[in-house]
């Protein structure tokens, strides 16, 4: 497991037990990514509130939880994305961020490697460019790049195949790197792009049960 990884599942354990300390180094190692998700999904006006009731159910739930890091992070996208779906249904669609998807497809590309859009996926505006592909794309770039799920954890998340969700990725990626390789100021970094995760452990269930003590966005 690596270093981060461990980190992450021994502050989880350690946070179902009631360390509060614990579970604000869970939020800020997640909650970035988990909110560039969201935005994908409902847009940046919506998507701290939603990210935020996302957590307060992650938190209200955490005792039912089972697994490690890897397994955290697919069982808090799951609530994440349920959570930005009702806000979507509520409000009736979707919102387009930016432009239109025929940006994605319509350019030159300097390259057509879809390996090289993957190293410049986190950035705020990459995230709004992400967010104008179909939304299987969308998500399945999001799931497995920036929030780092392998394509079993990120199926599950999805309620597809792993097959279909790698497939959608890779064509997410293909039409990002069209726009990425014609637009220098779009190809700025992450810091530190998870790698792609191989699929191990067992599933992780999720239920409705409460803690004595609600944790609130102040204690993350």
């Amino acid at each position: 497991m690596q270093g981060d990884d461990a980190e992450l599942t021994t502050a989880v354990l350690a946070a179902q037990a009631g360390d509060e300390t614990a579970f604000r180094t869970v939020y800020r190692s997640v909650h970035p990514r988990l909110l560039g998700y969201v935005r994908t999904l409902v847009g940046d006006p919506d998507a701290e509130d939603v990210t935020s009731e996302a957590w307060l159910q992650i938190a209200r739930d955490l005792d039912r939880f089972s697994g490690d890091a890897d397994r955290f992070r697919g069982w808090a996208a799951r609530i994440a994305r349920n959570r930005a779906l009702d806000h979507i249904r509520m409000r009736g669609r979707r919102p387009v961020i930016g432009g239109d998807e025929t940006e994605l497809s319509g350019r030159a590309a300097d390259s057509d490697t879809a390996g090289e859009a993957m190293e410049s996926l986190a950035t705020d505006s990459t995230l709004s460019l992400i967010a104008q592909l179909p939304q299987d794309q969308a998500e399945a770039v999001v799931l497995r790049v920036v929030v780092g799920l392998d394509a079993k954890t990120a199926a599950e998340t999805l309620g597809k195949r792993p097959g279909a969700v790698r497939t959608a990725a890779h064509r997410g990626l293909k039409r990002l790197a069209e726009l990425l390789g014609a637009d220098p100021e779009a190809t700025a970094a992450l810091d530190a792009l998870p790698p792609p995760r191989e699929p191990h452990g067992p599933a992780v269930t999720s239920a409705g049960v409460t803690h004595t003590r609600s944790r609130t966005q102040k204690d993350m």
